[in-house]
């Protein structure tokens, strides 16, 4: 009996040859045959397809004026799973399913946010938004003190000075160091709890006003004390004032929602005619935060999956192996649809057969291909890519390997599953955007939105049909090795997700 494999392509990673790969045509079947000029054709094929006939620009924008944000745990939520389950459906897949979980969902109600000198009247309330998993209710007043980028030395050198005050933290790095690693803003929080600090204001850097929220928790389960962001303007004032008046003090009142739901992954599946006990997946997810419509993040991302599903049931693509298109609720909220799945598969005996993630994750307009650590699938994503110039001389072939954090490829990875992913690239005026309330349609480029979409399909077939793919699932110990190798271990251990003791 054959070993059952799982290859999880979630859009995000050797020596195998294309000549390995056995594509071919049968009637209006694209299946099995044996060489790169076959492989290039069917390349063509997925080209001319979404060029032509690509619904992801009007499905997103659809969507979005329908249904709006899509917040895991709302209504929203609710009605985007819908949306997405009945879109495939549509076309084609007819086992389409729900994947259910259960997920503490957080959603905003009040929050202020008040500056005023020690033994002073003189109030100044600033704009301010919640960041999320902050606590149901909170008051807190104390100092601010400044801990400027809120890296694990800018907090190591005031340790003694942060207990009982409200710790002031860039989101990103205002005065990069060389060589230095920006923290996720959650981890940013985490170490202002751990060094004592009763609440957290988060200073967004991006000029304009613009407020930015996201998960201030490492676990997706609420945190202690208060964290908030403010706008490059008012963290700039709040500091001038620090210089002019001393002992300048913070007053942070808010409210939030938080209670179990029922959230839904969504997953639909190709047969592979092979294999079809090894598994790809290709995800992305599905929910956004709440302040727009999450057009970029991550509409760009699940729509292009969408996409590239309608793609292979027009184009009666059959491929080698099962290829499952699965849409992530909860990954804003701690990767929590993710770890869903991976829990699932832990629990049936089945992670050991996982092969490959995939993450769609603002994927925009990719260049190349992202290896994700994996040094041995160099040489066959290289291959892969030239194949892909073949068919649209455009597309660059640059190969990336770089491991990060903070997406649904996250949860596979740590139990050692390989991951692959696309480089593209996102406009200065669009990243300012992220996780903001200006998210919206408007950011959205069609033309590159496509070609997220059809180099990623793509990609997606190549593996799909692979005779051998050169990199396996890692055991526990390798898993620690590459992720300290790529300089995960910091990250992970400040998230208290580093498992291994030393």
């Amino acid at each position: 009996m054959r070993k059952k494999v799982y290859v999880y392509l979630l859009l995000s990673g050797g020596i195998c040859l294309l000549s390995a790969y056995t594509l071919k045509k049968k009637g209006d079947r694209i299946d099995e045959g044996q060489s790169r000029p076959t492989l290039e054709k069917v390349f063509a094929k997925i080209n001319q397809e979404v060029l032509q006939n690509s619904r992801v620009f009007e499905t997103l924008t659809d969507a979005t004026q329908k249904i709006g944000h899509r917040l895991t745990g709302s209504a929203n939520g609710s009605r985007a799973e819908e949306y997405t389950y009945n879109l495939l459906k549509q076309y084609g897949y007819s086992d389409t399913k729900y994947a259910p979980f259960e997920v503490e969902s957080w959603m905003r109600d009040t929050v202020t946010l008040a500056v005023v000198p020690r033994k002073s009247d003189n109030f100044r309330d600033v704009e301010v938004v919640a960041l999320a998993h902050s606590p149901v209710e909170a008051h807190v007043q104390g100092e601010i003190i400044d801990i400027g980028n809120g890296l694990e030395g800018d907090f190591a050198a005031l340790k003694d000075r942060i207990k009982g005050k409200i710790a002031l933290v860039n989101i990103g790095l205002a005065a990069p160091t060389k060589g230095a690693r920006n923290l996720h803003r959650s981890e940013k929080t985490a170490l202002a709890i751990q060094h004592g600090a009763i609440g957290v204001i988060m200073v967004n850097l991006v000029p304009g006003n613009v407020l930015l929220t996201g998960t201030a928790s490492v676990t997706g389960k609420l945190i202690p004390v208060p964290s908030v962001c403010i706008s490059l303007e008012s963290g700039q004032e709040i500091r001038q004032w620090m210089q002019d008046q001393k002992n300048l003090m913070a007053v942070i009142d808010m409210t939030n929602v938080s209670r179990k739901i029922r959230a839904r992954n969504v997953v639909a599946t190709l047969k592979g005619s092979q294999f079809p006990d090894e598994k790809i997946i290709i995800g992305g997810h599905l929910d956004s935060w709440d302040l727009a419509t999450g057009a970029i993040d991550n509409g760009i991302g699940s729509f292009s999956i969408l996409d590239i599903a309608r793609t292979f049931k027009a184009l009666k693509i059959k491929p080698k192996r099962t290829i499952e298109f699965v849409m992530f609720m909860g990954e804003e909220q701690g990767l929590l649809g993710s770890r869903s799945l991976v829990d699932d598969l832990k629990k049936s005996g089945q992670l050991d057969n996982v092969r490959y993630i995939l993450n769609l994750d603002m994927t925009n307009d990719p260049s190349g291909f992202n290896a994700f650590g994996r040094s041995e699938m160099v040489p066959f994503l290289t291959e892969i890519g030239e194949t892909v110039k073949l068919v649209e001389p455009a597309f660059q072939n640059t190969v990336s390997n770089q491991a990060g954090l903070h997406s649904d490829h996250q949860p596979f990875m740590m139990e050692g599953v390989p991951v692959v992913g696309m480089s593209g690239h996102l406009d200065r005026n669009v990243l300012d955007c992220y996780h903001a309330n200006c998210d919206n349609m408007n950011l959205v480029n069609k033309d590159q939105l496509k070609n997220t979409v059809r180099y990623s399909a793509m990609l997606l077939y190549a593996l799909a049909n692979a005779d051998a793919i050169p990199t396996q699932r890692m055991d526990d110990t390798k898993t620690r090795d590459f992720l300290i190798a790529q300089g995960l271990r910091t990250p992970l251990q400040i998230a208290n997700e580093w498992r291994w003791k030393e």
